[in-house]
């Protein structure tokens, strides 16, 4: 009987396997294909599995206690940093931070400080900010943050505690010169405005300046827009824009900054993504602009100018509308999209390459996968350069290590001597600012005016001055050692005391004008206007324009 039931579940299974042959012959390719697919999604199971076991053995047996949160960011930005330099995650606290950065404000006090002699000080509250109301004032040294001793701390670490979140009450307790006891200044955090226009005036007859170095936030155009109109109005003939140290920021306002000097369906820049990609990095943008300012202008930047920054001057030199002059900028030639994750977090991942207007991508290399080395050294140090490309007017441009200035000028830079002057300088000046120098107390600044228009005459230079300087060093053992290097950088010494006092008396936008004066990138692209002039009557007879006379 067993016998018999074994061969009739045989003779039954039999059945099946003939009925279902036919099934099966034709599904076999269909599921080896299934299986396949399968195949990337059952490693992504074992690779999730295996992560997890990792960081379960790491936070129970590592000879330091370690936090599962931290490891789970140091993974995230690992697996980043094998992709490329500026692939970016951020944990809660910092996606907020870069989202505010991105609407031109954070919240804080609104202050100005810098390290100096070992101490942070403050270089100038920023107008109608908590700490302008509160009375804080420049030179004050920064003792304590809510009762935390700062006196060993770094400027960031600073900034750090004074910023939060809007509303909440902040105490910074100061030491001023001429006042016997600390201070203490209670303070309600709020809006600190972060503009991208660091200044815009006058800075020849004819000659407008303006100061883009803030990034491409929410508010450049407008606020670009507005420093135009002004210029415009007090008769200027051409434009120099300052784009040096601008770490680039809102692609949108990129276009739009570029669109507001270019001929309507000029090519601003093109953006591409994968092969395939279904999403929208594959765009081409042009100037839709029907009014341009069309008068001659020289851009300026340096190799802190990326991104956004490379996108505008890349523009303008394709298209020969501004003579670029400076150093060759950083070479950010990548395109990152904001993704929101769970729990407040995010990332910025690089989704597209963007394109200048004559095919170049200015991205510099980063295959050698060290950031230091990417960072550090300067673009056209460490990216060959690409392709030849033509601009409008047949000028010959390249791609890869970033944008290559016209007129290439280095930065001022300081002698070791005049390094050592620069602390020197700085503490004298608050000396001044507090009417503690002898026969010098027209020197001495009560408050800040920020409506005051900084004139030539304001806190003049005088051999007096020089002479009380000298005095100063030999009664601070800090400095007594620097008396000889006195005379061989007086000029230098100064201008760097009157661009401290017009920092302390009228706000940072006065000592940056005083900064500006001896700057000789911008000396030379004011000098280079005339260029400019012939350039853009080339590019305006390429583009089929009557010959004319601005």
């Amino acid at each position: 009987m067993r016998l018999n039931r074994y061969f009739a579940r045989l003779a039954l299974l039999l059945v099946v396997i003939s009925a279902a042959a036919g099934g099966l012959a034709m599904r076999f390719s269909a599921s080896v294909q299934n299986a396949r697919l399968r195949q990337p999604e059952r490693q992504r199971a074992d690779l999730e599995q295996i992560v997890r076991e990792a960081q379960e053995a790491i936070v129970a047996n590592y000879v330091l206690e370690t936090p599962p949160d931290a490891l789970t960011k140091s993974a995230i930005q690992g697996m980043l940093r094998a992709l490329d330099p500026h692939s970016s995650f951020f944990d809660s606290k910092e996606f907020q931070e870069m989202r505010t950065e991105q609407h031109s404000r954070f919240y804080g006090i609104g202050v100005s400080i810098a390290r100096r002699n070992d101490r942070v000080y403050v270089l100038c509250p920023i107008e109608g900010t908590p700490a302008a109301r509160a009375g804080l004032r420049a030179g004050d040294a920064i003792l304590k943050v809510n009762d935390e001793v700062a006196t060993d701390w770094t400027t960031r670490q600073v900034l750090e505690k004074v910023r939060g979140e809007r509303g909440e009450p902040v105490s910074v307790t100061v030491e001023r010169l001429g006042v016997p006891k600390p201070l203490t200044f209670s303070m309600v955090r709020d809006a600190v405005p972060l503009p991208s226009i660091r200044t815009a005036f006058m800075v020849r007859p004819g000659v407008g300046y303006i100061a883009l170095s803030g990034g491409f936030n929410t508010t450049t155009e407008d606020e670009l827009r507005r420093a135009m109109n002004s210029l415009t109005a007090q008769g200027m003939q051409s434009l120099v824009l300052d784009l040096r140290g601008n770490p680039g920021g809102l692609l949108p306002q990129a276009v739009s900054v570029a669109d507001m000097f270019l001929r309507r369906d000029q090519k601003i820049v093109a953006v591409r993504g994968r092969a395939g990609y279904s999403g929208d990095e594959a765009r081409e943008f042009r100037a839709k602009n029907t009014a341009p300012f069309e008068k001659p202008m020289v851009a300026l930047i340096d190799r802190n100018s990326a991104s956004a920054s490379e996108i505008v001057a890349g523009a303008l030199q394709d298209h020969d509308r501004a003579l670029i002059v400076g150093e060759p900028s950083f070479g950010k030639g990548l395109v990152q999209r904001v993704f929101e994750l769970s729990f407040g977090a995010g990332l910025t991942l690089t989704t597209a390459k963007y394109y200048t207007p004559s095919g170049r991508c200015i991205q510099r290399s980063y295959t050698s996968g060290l950031l230091y080395a990417y960072y550090a050294q300067h673009a056209s140090e460490s990216s060959p350069k690409g392709e030849a490309a033509a601009t409008d007017t047949g000028r010959t441009v390249y791609g890869g290590g970033g944008i290559t200035p016209d007129v290439m000028v280095k930065p001022q830079v300081f002698t070791g001597a005049q390094g050592r002057l620069a602390d020197a300088t700085f503490e004298f000046a608050r000396h001044l600012a507090a009417g503690l120098i002898p026969g010098l107390m027209s020197y001495r600044i009560e408050r800040p005016d920020y409506q005051h228009q900084l004139r030539d005459s304001d806190f003049p230079m005088t051999d007096k001055t020089l002479a009380a300087f000298r005095e100063f060093l030999k009664a601070d053992r800090r400095f007594a050692a620097l008396d000889a290097a006195v005379s061989p950088n007086a000029d230098f010494i100064k201008h760097q005391i009157r661009q401290h006092l017009a920092t302390a008396a009228y706000g940072t936008e006065a000592g940056f004008r005083v900064q500006l004066a001896t700057d000789p990138q911008l000396q030379r692209a004011i000098e280079s206007v005339p260029q400019a002039v012939e350039l853009a009557q080339r590019a305006w007879l390429a583009a089929g324009g009557e010959p004319r006379r601005d």
